[in-house]
Order: structure tokens, then C-alpha cells, then sequence
């Protein structure tokens, strides 16, 4: 498991604790409780909050949950006995302050700001959520499409160049992270920049 941060907190519930790969990112103040499952180089930055208390949240190798996110999932339900897990594929960007809830995001995909996802949503593959959005319950975004709106509606499909783009984007978190994690472990000055 990764080192604990500064006001960071890592617990179990109803039996069923943490899981982090060694090379993950926690950055102080998040929560993290329950059956949570956190893949290599990953990054879970500032003031996140990923509550696996009613089913499981897995995250994918190179994903990033940027600042202040929140992600929860949804138990058992009369007619859906496996609830609503959010299941995260590996090289996925989700945007500052986002909240996703009992959601499939498939690998490459992407949320945006402040964007919301509601339970039985899926993101395929290189799917975009656009900053802001609404994806409303059980809403399905193609792969390489990207919606925006509240409600979450198609905008456009996405080209090459946006797909590029992105995973640019999660090359740069999984670097970043290295240099957040070493002002923790005392590697570098924290004064200076990293």
C-alpha cells in the first residue's frame, strides 16, 4: 500500500478495506473507505473522497481523480442484486470536482469539471463528458463521443487529435504525481518548487 499522507484517511468497513498499489498517489486530505481497489500510478489528488461502503470502486492503472472529486457507488436493489459499483478503466482523466456515482468508465475515458454521473451510466472507451455535465441514471456515452449539457445530451464525435490530447493529459498526472509524492517523502524541499 502507498504511504499514508498528512491528514489523509485509509479505512476499512463492514470487512472490506483499501487496497492501493505501491506506486499510487494519495494526496493529503482524502477519505478513502471501504472496498476500494487502486491501481498502479495512479493519482488521487487534494480533498477526494472515494466511499466504497456499499460495493466496490476499482481504478484502473494511470487514472487520475483530480481535486476535491467525489465517488461513491450503490448497493443491492430489489430487481439489480449486484448494485451499482464504479468501476474505472485504466488511463482515465476525471476533472476537478467531479462526482461520479455507481458508474462504468471504460479505459481512456474522461470527465470533465464538475461534471456528474449518475448510477447505471457508462463512458465507453475514449468516451467524454464534457466540464459541467449531467450524465443522467443509466445514460450510456459511445466511445469517442463526446456529450455535454444537464441533461447530458451528444455534442460531437471526437477525432484523433482530441483522443491525443487526452492521454497527454494522463501522461502529465502520472509525472506530476511523482513530483507531489516526493515533497511528502522528503525528497525534496517543500519550498522549493518540485
Amino acid at each position: 500500500m502507498t504511504k499514508q499522507r498528512p491528514d489523509t484517511t485509509i479505512i476499512g468497513i463492514h470487512g472490506k478495506s483499501p487496497r492501493i498499489h505501491d506506486s499510487a498517489f494519495i494526496a493529503p486530505g482524502c477519505r478513502i473507505i471501504g472496498d476500494v481497489e487502486i491501481g498502479p500510478d495512479v493519482s488521487i489528488w487534494y480533498n477526494c473522497v472515494l466511499r466504497g461502503d456499499v460495493s466496490r470502486i476499482v481504478i484502473g492503472a494511470r487514472s487520475n481523480v483530480q481535486d476535491g472529486t467525489v465517488i461513491h457507488c450503490d448497493g443491492a436493489q430489489p430487481g439489480n442484486p449486484d448494485g451499482f459499483p464504479t468501476l474505472i478503466g485504466e488511463d482515465v482523466l476525471i476533472g476537478h470536482m467531479a462526482m461520479v456515482h455507481g458508474t462504468i468508465i471504460e479505459d481512456k475515458g474522461f470527465v470533465g469539471f464538475s461534471a456528474q454521473t449518475m448510477n447505471g451510466c457508462v463512458i465507453e472507451r475514449e468516451g467524454m463528458l464534457a466540464a459541467g455535465a449531467l450524465l443522467a441514471p443509466g445514460k450510456r456515452i459511445p466511445a469517442r463521443q463526446l456529450w455535454s449539457g444537464r441533461p447530458a445530451t451528444f455534442m460531437r464525435d471526437l477525432d484523433d487529435r482530441a483522443i491525443a490530447g487526452l492521454q497527454m493529459g494522463v501522461a502529465h498526472y502520472v509525472e506530476n504525481a511523482k513530483h507531489h509524492a516526493a515533497l511528502f517523502d522528503g525528497q525534496v524541499d517543500g519550498t522549493a518548487e518540485a
